[in-house]
Order: structure tokens, then C-alpha cells, then sequence
């Protein structure tokens, strides 16, 4: 039997919050092997060669592959001067063979090259002879493109390179028109800030309790490796970018205390701090991937992605509060409730006023 790629249904954002939009890893997938519903996602084995390009496509890690174990190949490679990743189709030679190179997203790479590894990646004069077609040299590209721009930010001269072998005849280059480029940006950068900042009615309206569903904050390898090249400090700024999984939120006026963004979060970057005097709503940089679930989620559509993340406090592990409100205790009821006004009355005791004033005046 074919061993096909593992989903992780509690790390999909789908599956999180129902009325998600995100379709990365189903776009991704050359061989439409892969189904979207409010669950999630599955995989028809039939269709499936395990290339791996879901698993590279998916910011929370919802996808493994047996095939691309990231831990080993980062063990294997960490401490090498030179390492070849091979593309297995192409039936090149390296030092690991991975089964696209468009398996290999940019963050990995990023970190061999910030720890010193020369990394040598052979096999693309393959792309346009090999079943996976565009889409693997769409990644391959999308992930070129991903470690330039965290070269550019966070990098220096201590870099090594990443080198993409050459094709053995100029004839057999792979070709990544603009159309491919394009469509890869809009699945892969998802657009789902300006989804979710769309100002019609079906965005503002409330989410049903239904679609989301509580379940464990985890933490990506991905992520944790862009931290592991962060500089400590300096001036400068990484702009963001949907080519890499890592973004700072920050909140327009108008938050409703919904919590609803905090709920849906899969890696615990938001969060609700609360204590007998105030609620908080907490962002911590070090565990955002940008799947953009809260910005969907968000009701009064007022999350989005910063432009630039300053690097002075891109190692900062503390969450810092996006909105704070003050708790009062229920002048009727005893209960705390949160506020951003004088109100003496909770929201329940107030409405039970307003309910009593309908019925008898």
C-alpha cells in the first residue's frame, strides 16, 4: 500500500474555524488528490504520489510526510560545511533525496544557510519532463523567493549560499512563466487579510458557535527555526511578506472582546490574559505563522498584518496586549463582567432590565 502524506486535523484551520477559506494544500496538490470541507481536509490515496508539496504548502504544519522528515534532514545537514538536497524523480545524487524540491520550503533552508551549510539543490532540470509539472517548480521558486526576503531582512555576509544546480542542457530548463507565479502568490499568500477586510455584511456578520472548535495551541518547526536565525537585535525591519510563516498582528478600533480570534489562533500567538482588574488580549510574535484563521474569524473585521515587524523585538517571547478593558463587579450580581464604559450593571443583569422595561413599561 502507497504511504500517503498524514493530516493532522486539530493543526488545519479548517478544521479550527469551519467557514475558513483556506485552500493552500488542496492548490498545491498536482494530482487534485486532496478535498477541503469544514473538517479539514483528506487525501484520496488513489490519486496521491506523495510528493510532499502539501505538507510544504501548509503554515501550520497540518501535513507530514514519512518522506520528509524535517527534523532528520536538519539533523543530517546541521553540521556539514556542504549539503546536496536531490530531487528523487530526477534520480540525481545528493546527500538526502526529498521527493520535490518544492518540498522544501524557504525557512529550512534559511536556517542551514544562517548556520553556515552551503546547500546545494539538484535535480530541477527535471521539472519540465516530471509529473509533478508546475506546481513543484512553483514552489521550488515560491521558496527561492522566501529566502531572499529573510536573507534580505535578518541575513548578513556570514550567510552561505543556496545554490540551485544548473540543468545539464540548456533545453531541458524548467520554465515558470508569470501566470504559474501569479497563481502560486494568490494560493500561497491566500489573501485572506483582504478577505477578511472586506466591509459587506457577510463579513461583519457574527460566526456561528458551531464553527469553532477548541482544540490544543501547538508550535511549528518552521516558525521555531526562523527564531533560531533572528538576530538579536539592531535597527531595521522585516516587511511582511505571505511567502514566509511569520507575521505581527495588530487591531483597529472597534475590537467587540468576541475572543473569538484567540480561540481559532492553532499556535496559541493570541491569547486571553485576564485578572480581577482587566482583560487582555495578548500577541506573541514568536508563534505566529500567518495562516490569517484570526483574520477570517475576526467579527468586526479589525485584525490584520502589520507591514513590518521591527527585528529589535522579533525575539521577544512575551505576548504584548493588543486591547485592554477594565473588569467591574456586578453591582446586582457579584459577577465580574468586562467593560470599556462606567456601566454599574453586567451585560446580563442590564439585559434583564431592558427585557423587563418591554414587557410591563
Amino acid at each position: 500500500m502507497q504511504i500517503v502524506p498524514e493530516f493532522r486535523r486539530e493543526r488545519c484551520v479548517r478544521y479550527r474555524y469551519s467557514y475558513s477559506a483556506c485552500s493552500r494544500c488542496q492548490e498545491a496538490c498536482p494530482h487534485e488528490a486532496v478535498t477541503l470541507s469544514g473538517e479539514g481536509a483528506a487525501i484520496d490515496a488513489a490519486r496521491c504520489r506523495n510528493c510532499a508539496l502539501c505538507v510544504a504548502a501548509c503554515p501550520t504544519e497540518a501535513w507530514s510526510a514519512e518522506n520528509l522528515p524535517h527534523i532528520e534532514l536538519l539533523k543530517q545537514a546541521a553540521n556539514a560545511a556542504h549539503f546536496a538536497f536531490a530531487c528523487t524523480p530526477s534520480q540525481a545524487d545528493g546527500d538526502a533525496r526529498v521527493p520535490c524540491l518544492g518540498a522544501l520550503d524557504a525557512t529550512l533552508l534559511a536556517y542551514l544557510a544562517g548556520r553556515g551549510v552551503s546547500v546545494e539543490l539538484k535535480g530541477s532540470w527535471h521539472c519540465g519532463a516530471c509529473a509533478l509539472g508546475g506546481k513543484g517548480a512553483a514552489m521550488l521558486a515560491f521558496a527561492q523567493e522566501g529566502l531572499a526576503c529573510l536573507r534580505a531582512g535578518i541575513g548578513d555576509e556570514k550567510w552561505s549560499p543556496v545554490v540551485l544546480t544548473e540543468p545539464e542542457t540548456a533545453k531541458e530548463t524548467p520554465q515558470i512563466n508569470a501566470s504559474r507565479r501569479q497563481l502560486f502568490r494568490r494560493f500561497a499568500g491566500r489573501a485572506v487579510a483582504e478577505v477578511a477586510r472586506l466591509d459587506t455584511p457577510q463579513q461583519q456578520a457574527p460566526a456561528a458557535l458551531k464553527a469553532v472548535r477548541a482544540a490544543a495551541p501547538f508550535s511549528t518547526v518552521r516558525r521555531e527555526l526562523v527564531q533560531a536565525i533572528w538576530p538579536a537585535g539592531g535597527a531595521g525591519e522585516l516587511p511582511y511578506t505571505a511567502v514566509l510563516p511569520l507575521a505581527a498582528i495588530k487591531l483597529d478600533p472597534g475590537c467587540s472582546a468576541c475572543e473569538t480570534c484567540a480561540r481559532v489562533c492553532p499556535t496559541g500567538a493570541l491569547t486571553i490574559r485576564e485578572s480581577q482588574v482587566n482583560w487582555e488580549l495578548a500577541f506573541q510574535f514568536n508563534r505566529c505563522v500567518a495562516c490569517g484563521v484570526c483574520l477570517e474569524a475576526c467579527q468586526p473585521g479589525v485584525l490584520d498584518f502589520a507591514a513590518a515587524v521591527p527585528l529589535a523585538t522579533g525575539r521577544n517571547k512575551e505576548a504584548v496586549p493588543l486591547h485592554t478593558l477594565d473588569k467591574r463587579r456586578c453591582t446586582r450580581c457579584d459577577r465580574f463582567f468586562i467593560t470599556s464604559g462606567a456601566e454599574a450593571l453586567c451585560p446580563i443583569c442590564g439585559g434583564d432590565d431592558q427585557d423587563f422595561a418591554s414587557i410591563f413599561g
